[in-house]
């Protein structure tokens, strides 16, 4: 069945096209090609899945571009890697458009909407499938416009277009770095092939310098596509878009992408210290920089955005300390307990009737009981609560860094292994305990409507996470035994994968706990009051609060100059080249017509001028002679 991978980004593919063709006429009837085309993905992804498990990987390419020695080819290839990703991809996109297909109720772009989402699973699916660096760039590239496209779906509202535009410009930066470290590769390797790449670097081919470079550019991309800091700014202001939106692309899929492309490369990051310092580093400091923004955050997605960016920089840190299974583990279960709580949310966001300050809600749990236990799993395990799929993927990264990291990393890492535990039920708490508070801040001439429980389309995919979100992180734990590490790293030289011993089972049981209680102290019980750290340090309560102003600071140092000196150019070329273009033709035209005027078609005035020409020439040459000397 692997020779026929190719035909699972097939089927979303013909949904796109099927839907922009008939979209119209089917309208919201466009759900169910969505649906069917995932669906049949889905089973198919399952296949190769289980056909990869019990037997080796499968590669075919067709020669595309020839020029001297060189060949450039396309195809696909199935990995254990993406064979694992595959599921993700299909399992988390098919939830999504049978979650989408009542929360996108009586939208006029309906089926334009679901046209979108099967674009973007097909890029999602074809960059998974690559065979090389270059088809991965293509799809790559694909998958970032179907995320403009997607976040300024509601273009109509200025906050959805500024954010899809940003969105887009941002990741394009990063995009520039691995495009950079796209041609270094061919360069120093001739080859895109990855194999070509890897032996390349293996056998001595490449200088030390080199491989770093080539690493740090590639990794751009990765931190512009999975929002690490400092290209993080783009992930929290796409909450805009659709909800089901943020679940798909923002939680699960596209910015996994980003953790995939290291995932993929490993080797060339293994073979440069220097880089893995780098990957190490940067993850450790986007983890707990959005961790700590969302302890104060107060919209439900944008909690959510910042959590996403803090789990991402975790994927990130656990690579960058030769975590490649943890990294890769903790991609997987995060897609599925992060894909739970997005819906969770927009489950929460619709029985609320499109309201998101979580200031607003409270009391939901006996109101909405089905979202409310399912978002508690989600919670809990992205918590690192003992038992879920967070515990297990969370506990193996902390091991990877601190048998291969330094103290430092292992304390960001616990630290925001405790900041999670807490915000994240800083939000349950405030959401679905204690009183509701939504009609306290309604405003004058605004009707109040009591919060409901969402439909059975939105629910059944919320219960299938939360089983997902409990139950598949015992693919890979001591109990079970590890068959994920096996799995992975069959066939690969990524070193030994550590594993945590039962202290430091305990230990990250402890600090998921602590993170918990104290948050329980506050928003459950109050026997710590709300505004006791606030009051304490308002000054680092307002930094937090607004983000620690990165988006003052791009706007001063990049943007704002950027824009002056656009405007000065413009002004030099509208008022100077322009000027001078403009002014010539002027005087030409001015020219032409004064001598125009003097054309009036008499023949009189016309022998008059030549008579009086005439005498004129011969009166000049007269003169020029000496005549009248």
């Amino acid at each position: 069945m692997m020779q026929f991978a190719w035909i699972i980004p097939v089927f979303p593919l013909l949904a796109f096209v099927l839907l922009l063709l008939f979209g119209r006429i089917l309208k919201e009837r466009a759900a169910y090609v969505g649906i069917i085309a995932m669906a049949a993905s889905f089973v198919t992804s399952l296949v190769v899945l289980f056909e990869r498990i019990g037997g080796e990987g499968y590669k075919y390419v067709v020669r595309w571009i020839t020029f001297g020695d060189n060949t450039i080819t396309m195809g696909y290839e199935v990995t254990a890697l993406n064979a694992m990703m595959l599921i993700v991809v299909t399992t988390v996109s098919l939830l999504v458009h049978l979650f989408s297909k009542q929360y996108m109720h009586g939208d006029d772009r309906f089926p334009v909407f679901y046209s979108y989402l099967g674009l973007f699973s097909f890029s999602m699916l074809g960059l998974v499938l690559s065979p090389n660096l270059l088809q991965l760039f293509i799809f790559w590239e694909l998958v970032g416009v179907c995320s403009f496209l997607l976040v300024g779906f509601w273009f109509f509202k200025p906050e959805a277009a500024a954010a899809a535009k940003k969105a887009f410009l941002t990741t394009r930066i990063g995009d520039v770095g691995l495009f950079i470290g796209l041609v270094l590769t061919f360069i120093y390797t001739g080859s895109f092939e990855y194999s070509t790449i890897f032996a390349a670097i293996e056998n001595g081919l490449v200088e030390q310098t080199m491989i770093t470079v080539i690493a740090i550019c590639i990794f751009l991309g990765a931190v512009g596509k999975s929002a690490q800091f400092p290209l993080h700014v783009w992930l929290p202001d796409a909450m805009e878009g659709p909800t089901p939106v943020s679940a798909l692309i923002h939680a699960a899929t596209m910015v996994a992408a980003g953790v995939y492309l290291v995932g993929v490369m490993y080797p060339v990051f293994l073979a440069s210290p220097t880089a893995m310092t780098v990957v190490a580093y940067t993850g450790a400091i986007t983890a707990i920089f959005a961790a700590s923004i969302a302890l104060v955050n107060t919209d439900i997605k944008r909690v959510l955005a910042y959590s996403t960016v803090s789990q991402l920089g975790f994927m990130i840190l656990a690579l960058g300390t030769a975590g490649y299974v943890a990294g890769l583990f903790h991609l997987m279960t995060h897609a599925f307990f992060k894909a739970l709580l997005f819906l969770g949310a927009g489950s929460v966001i619709y029985g609320m009737h499109h309201r998101q300050d979580i200031r607003e809600m409270g009391g939901l749990w006996w109101k909405m009981k089905i979202t409310a236990v399912t978002f508690l799993i989600g919670t809990l395990a992205i918590a690192g609560a003992p038992l879920l799929s967070g515990f297990w993927s969370k506990e193996v990264i902390l091991a990877a860094v601190l048998y291969n990291g330094d103290p430092l990393l292992f304390a960001i890492a616990s630290i925001t292994a405790a900041m999670t535990a807490f915000y994240m039920f800083r939000l349950f708490f405030k959401v679905f305990t204690g009183k509701y508070r939504g009609s306290d801040n309604l405003e004058a001439g605004e009707h109040h409507h009591e919060p409901h429980e969402s439909p059975k389309v939105m629910t059944i995919p919320l219960i299938v996470l939360a089983t997902l979100a409990i139950f598949a992180g015992y693919v890979n734990t001591p109990i079970f035994g590890f068959h994920l590490e096996g799995f992975l790293t069959e066939g690969l030289n990524v070193g030994k994968q550590a594993h945590g011993e039962l202290w430091l089972v305990a230990y990250s049981i402890a600090i998921a706990g602590a993170g918990i209680l104290l948050s329980y102290l506050i928003y459950y019980k109050g026997t710590i009051s709300e505004n006791f750290f606030p009051k304490l340090a308002p000054g680092v309560h307002k930094l937090l609060l607004n983000k620690y102003y990165m988006d003052e600071l791009y706007l001063a140092v990049f943007v704002r100059p950027v824009v002056s000196l656009g405007k000065f150019l413009w002004a030099i070329d509208r008022f100077i080249i322009d000027g001078i273009v403009n002014v010539a033709g002027y005087l030409t035209k001015g020219t032409g017509y004064v001598i125009s005027r003097r054309h009036t078609g008499q023949l009189q005035t016309y022998g008059l001028v030549s008579v009086v020409g005439g005498i004129a020439v011969l009166a000049l040459a007269f003169v020029l002679r000496g005549y009248f000397g």
